[in-house]
């Protein structure tokens, strides 16, 4: 029986990704608390504060997983609308589309698994395709599918031309997705250069302790210098974040 993801909106990261994340972390934190304190021991133990990394990787990787999953789905949409003009019904439209997308998409990807499984509840345990997809498109916390799953709901009830509404729909999503690109392709650069504003402190700092360590001496020997350079640090860190929040947008 195929495993499903419960919970799109959940990534439980692997034992080996945990390792590289947090040992990953661990480097970057410590590195660049040393450049800030000059402290092995400080630094040290700010490196610890790697074992909280693994939440927003969890969600980023999430995130990811979700895109995809539309992505494949807006190709299922097509898939589904050319075999509803052909006359079939749902449960032969899956199978011609499983049998198509297969052909593109590895079968280990998420959309690929979802299939399997509905086609196998329908043929082996005689389940109902609308209570399948309501379940896909309930764990899939994307509206894209959720309003599929509803139109098809209602065209079952009223009994509403499924081809048409289904191009409409994959049209839509199309068109989404295009004006996701595009917002992409115009806030990718402004992320790049955020990217880079955030990390020449950290350059400049390094450029000095090279090459003029007793202009900076007075921050790693003082109290004052020291919280000078915690205020310093904290800053880049916020700045960075404002700037990612800043060049997020939902369509």
């Amino acid at each position: 029986m195929e495993t499903l993801i419960s919970d799109y909106d959940k990534y439980e990261p692997g034992s080996r990704e945990l390792l590289m994340v947090c040992t990953g972390g661990y480097l970057a934190i410590f590195t660049v608390s040393l450049l800030f304190y000059h402290s092995f021991l400080l630094a040290a133990a700010m490196g610890l504060l790697a074992v909280y990394l693994p939440v927003p990787f969890s969600k980023y990787k999430a995130e990811k997983r979700k895109e995809l999953l539309v992505m494949q789905f807006r190709d299922l949409l097509y898939s589904l609308a050319a075999s509803f003009a052909s006359g079939r019904q749902m449960k032969q439209a899956l199978m011609e589309s499983y049998n198509a997308l297969i052909l593109i998409y590895d079968e280990d990807t998420p959309l690929m698994a979802e299939l399997r499984y509905m086609l196998h509840g329908m043929i082996e345990n005689r389940e109902n395709e609308e209570d399948l997809l309501v379940d896909f498109a309930a764990r899939s916390h994307q509206e894209d599918i959720r309003n599929f799953v509803d139109v098809y709901r209602a065209c079952r009830v009223t009994g509403g031309d499924m081809e048409k509404v289904i191009a409409n729909a994959s049209s839509v999503l199309m068109d989404k997705m295009t004006i996701e690109r595009e917002i992409n392709a115009l806030t990718s650069q402004k992320k790049f250069e955020g990217r880079i504003i955030s990390v020449m402190p950290l350059l400049v700092v390094l450029c000095l302790n090279i090459f003029s360590p007793d202009y900076l001496a007075v921050m790693y020997e003082t109290f004052t210098g020291r919280v000078i350079m915690t205020i310093a640090l904290g800053g880049i860190a916020v700045s960075y974040r404002l700037m990612m929040k800043m060049t997020e947008i939902n369509v």
